[in-house]
């Protein structure tokens, strides 16, 4: 049982590290370009452009922290 929630703990750290720090990246992405999603008012193509890299950092960034935090321990 404890390994059960050694893991479970685990996922839901890298689930959470992952979707926080990807959606970052992928603000900081889109801030690098020049569009500002958070910042905006407007809903226009740019404004939706920075809103997939937002979405798209946290898939990457949970995928990538799923990989590092989960790989099995010895």
């Amino acid at each position: 049982m404890a390994q059960d929630f050694d893991r479970a703990l685990r996922e839901g750290l890298a689930d959470a590290i992952g979707f926080v720090g990807g959606a970052l990246a992928g603000w900081g992405l889109g801030r690098l370009l020049g569009v500002d999603f958070i910042a905006s008012t407007d809903w226009n193509a740019q404004q939706m452009g920075a809103l997939v890299l937002i979405v798209v950092g946290c898939g990457v960034g949970r995928w990538a922290a799923r990989r590092v935090m989960l790989k099995d321990r010895p």
